[in-house]
């Protein structure tokens, strides 16, 4: 499987779904990252979060594409629906994950908006949560079980935001894991809320022969 995620800045992939992302490469699939933008105008200069987000991509075993736009100015017309579509098809993109549209920051609004243009034709979109995220509610949940330490492993890669400016709480993305895990009725989770998502139910099934019909036989009362 090839899965496409795409995020505003650095670090936004990584906080959304790093540790699907690292069971999707636990299981051989081909990860690519897009991001949007440097996140220039952060406190961190740009040179440092451009290195911090390559650091990440290894961490996660993933192709990392850059988008062309500024900091706090991602479009939502036609310049990012193109770099998307032409994402998605270089990547082959079986799967596309993307920022929620209900968001208090303006460029993961626009990358949503573009992301949902841009994979109109995709069968498996879903988008993931951010700390500015507004009335996020998960209608689909992944089992990231033993996956949450390589998520945190390379949201620490974005050192500028972790150690330096303290503006990532790593023990809060631990427990937003395992909250997520219990409202999904196991330990640690990632939610998601699903666009459109086709369920081939036999697409990894092996070829079974039907099974010979079992009778079974009915005792009568007798007398």
């Amino acid at each position: 499987m090839n899965v496409l995620a795409i995020g505003a800045h650095p670090d936004d992939i990584e906080l959304g779904c790093g540790a699907t992302l690292a069971a999707h490469a636990a299981r051989g699939d081909s990860i690519s990252l897009l991001v949007m933008t440097t996140g220039e105008h952060g406190p961190q200069a740009a040179i440092s979060r451009v290195s911090e987000q390559e650091k990440a991509a290894r961490i996660l075993g993933a192709r990392l594409y850059w988008g062309p736009f500024h900091d706090g100015a991602v479009p939502e017309g036609r310049e990012a629906v193109e770099l998307i579509e032409s994402v998605i098809e270089e990547a082959g993109a079986d799967v596309i994950y993307t920022h929620a549209s209900h968001d208090s920051h303006q460029d993961h609004r626009a990358t949503a908006v573009s992301s949902l243009a841009a994979a109109r034709r995709a069968t498996r979109l879903v988008t993931y949560e951010a700390p500015t995220s507004l009335g996020f509610v998960p209608t689909l949940f992944v089992d990231v079980e033993g996956f949450v330490e390589k998520k945190i492993e390379a949201i620490r890669a974005h050192e500028s935001q972790v150690e330096k400016n303290r503006l990532v709480d790593l023990e809060a993305v631990e427990a937003q894991a395992r909250w997520r895990g219990f409202q999904a009725r196991m330990h640690h989770a990632e939610g998601f809320v699903a666009e459109r998502f086709r369920w081939d139910l036999f697409a990894d099934a092996a070829v079974i022969e039907p099974a010979e019909p079992v009778v079974l036989a009915v005792a009568r009362a007798v007398g």
